[in-house]
This record gives structure tokens, sequence and C-alpha cells, in this order.
């Protein structure tokens, strides 16, 4: 028997016992908590809906495709591969249109090319900024988020150069 398979289990069994000895109502607590939860989904499932339909309309449009043409140059200079560029603009906005976009990149270039690490390193090292923004914001009501959009943006862009570059270092061109 495989007891890794069991730690969820028991961990909700664990919490259960430990609720019920402190007298807590354990299952309105559970439905209290899905009914937030729900409510927490409606509030953000608009804007995830606007999201994606904005990929996939930049996508399909082909403004990617000029988008990273035009970035290329600068991409180049600064030791990035111009061919993740697609990668770089998807990214904070979709994880799975990210993940397809390396997908074809490690397809066409290879896993182990100096493309393709770069495209699993950038994954890793990255975040999907405005999905997170929409959730967490969303989730917490804010509607002005200020500072927070410019910074998790710059952050990404430390996060491609610095994937570029650890690559370049650890495994060479």
């Amino acid at each position: 028997m495989n007891w890794s398979s069991l730690v969820i289990p028991l961990l909700l069994a664990g919490i259960a016992l430990y609720g019920t000895g402190k007298r807590v109502d354990v299952y309105a607590a559970l439905t209290r908590g899905a009914e937030e939860g729900l409510t927490v989904l409606l509030r953000v499932v608009p804007a995830l809906v606007g999201l994606l339909t904005a990929v996939s309309m930049f996508r399909v449009s082909g403004a990617m495709e000029w988008v990273s043409d035009a970035c290329s140059p600068i991409l180049s200079l600064l030791g990035i591969p111009p061919e993740t560029a697609p990668l770089m603009l998807v990214r904070p906005v979709s994880g799975n249109g990210a993940l397809a976009v390396a997908s074809d990149l490690m397809a066409s270039h290879g896993p182990d090319s100096y493309t393709g690490r770069v495209a699993a390193v950038m994954l890793g090292s990255t975040e999907t900024t405005f999905y997170t923004i929409a959730v967490y914001f969303g989730s917490a009501g804010i509607h002005k988020t200020r500072h927070a959009v410019p910074a998790a943006l710059v952050a990404d862009l430390t996060g491609f150069a610095a994937a570029a570059l650890a690559v370049r270092i650890f495994f060479g061109t």
C-alpha cells in the first residue's frame, strides 16, 4: 500500500476530529466556507472570461506575431532568444496559453535546446500576473490595482531576463 495516497484523507479526518474536539460544528463550517468560495467565484469569473477572450483575440488576430517580430532585435541584444517573445507576451495573461506556446517552442527547437531550456525556466520563474491580480484582488474586492500591475510586470521582465541568463550560465548557448 502506498502511504502517500492516505495523506489527504488522514489530514481531512484529523481536521474534522480536531474541530469536533473543540466543539465546532464542522459541517456548518464546511458549508459556510463553500458558500464563501462560490461568492468569490462569482466575483472573479467575469474578469477571467475577459482575460481569456483577450488572449485568444490577441493570438488569432496576428498581433502577437507582429509584436514578437518588433521585439526580436531588443531581445537578441539582451541575450534572450527572440523565439521566446510570444511566450513573454502570453505568460503574464494566461498560464495555459503560455504552456501551449512553450510546447510549440520545444516541439520546434527541442527541449534540450537553448530556446527550449529558456522557455522552460521562464515558465517556472514568472507568474500569470493579470490572472493572479484578477483572482486575488477580485476575491478581496480591490478594484484599484495602483502600483501592483507595473511592479508585477517589472518582476516578470526580470524573471524572463534572469531565465535566459541562468540557462546561459548553467548550460551555455
